[in-house]
């Protein structure tokens, strides 16, 4: 048997940050028309170092699992926060055709999805996004902005890395948290250990694209500035067990029926923004039907990578 093998750069090669919003997007929709399918994700945590995560999904002819990590710590090691393996197996025979490099494509369907929810969910007329963490994932999503034609900004606790990040992009700086925190789309992207959003820190009209709350015990956002957005996620059973509104909803703050699955949206099956003045927040938990759209993706481009390896087993 031969299996495809796309290291990071194969990844970032063959899938486009503008190719990735319509990957992923088309993967919302065929899951929220029940065409793919995704068991719940799995964890194994070791905290305070950090957790395993197993997710599996099937779709588009193919089954697809993916085994990541998520290590806060690991930059000041020198390693990667995420590492990780994709398995793409033909749904039909089972038989294995890729492996992908994990962390590749969880920053490509990572910076796709809260430019999705920005350009589903805000105001018609906003013009500036800021991106508030400067890492791998904070500099996929800035990447995706730039690549759509939006201006944008970035901010971090770690100004040089955000001016690193400012200059690779050819995008700016933000001067301060209170100016990244005040534009018309904010997308949050830091480890959600620490709330960045406090309470009073909304502005009517704004969007939200909170990208960090990805696991049991994190948010990035105080419940009360919760309540006073109109809600969406990726998905309610993983959002409401191990995502930004998992804390809101054990205060009693918001119910299921305050959210909206943003597939739905892109369905045309449920209604977006209502008004010019909302507050909307996306909690984006990230999803396995994400990752098969992306590896789906790569895929299809695989002829045209030259170096690409094949391993036989």
């Amino acid at each position: 048997m031969s299996v495809l093998v796309f290291t990071a750069r194969h990844v970032e090669q063959a899938v486009s940050p503008d190719r990735a919003v319509d990957a992923v997007r088309d993967g919302f929709i065929a899951h929220a028309r029940g065409e793919w399918t995704m068991p719940p994700k799995v964890y194994v945590t070791n905290y305070p170092a950090g957790d395993f995560r197993a997710m599996p999904a099937l779709g588009g002819g193919h089954a697809l699992l993916k085994w990541i990590t998520s290590f806060p710590g690991n930059p000041q090691r020198g390693l990667p926060t995420v590492t990780g393996v994709v398995l793409v197996s033909n749904a039909e025979t089972g038989q294995l055709r890729a492996v992908l490099e994990a962390g590749s494509v969880t920053a490509l369907r990572t910076g796709a999805a809260a430019v999705l929810a920005a350009e589903t969910l805000a105001r018609s007329d906003a013009a500036s996004a800021t991106v508030i963490g400067a890492g791998v994932n904070g500099r996929a999503a800035a990447r995706t902005f730039v690549a759509r034609g939006r201006a944008v900004r970035v901010w971090d606790v770690d100004r040089g890395r955000a001016e690193q990040v400012a200059h690779e992009l050819g995008c700016g700086v933000a001067p301060s948290l209170e100016d990244a925190l005040a534009d018309e789309v904010v997308v949050s992207v830091t480890p959600g250990h620490d709330i960045v959003f406090g309470e009073g820190s909304l502005r009517p009209g704004q969007h939200l694209s909170l990208m960090g709350a990805d696991g049991p015990g994190k948010a990035e956002a105080a419940g009360s500035e919760l309540a006073r957005c109109r809600l969406f996620c990726d998905d309610w059973e993983q959002a409401s067990h191990g995502g930004e509104l998992a804390h809101a909803l054990e205060e009693g703050i918001v119910d299921r029926a305050d959210v909206t699955q943003i597939g739905d949206v892109l369905a045309g099956t449920a209604a977006g923004r209502a008004a010019d003045n909302e507050i909307t927040a996306f909690d984006s938990t990230g999803l396995a039907i994400q990752d098969l759209a992306i590896a789906l993706a790569a895929l299809d481009r695989a002829d045209e990578l030259d170096d690409l390896a094949r391993l036989e087993l």
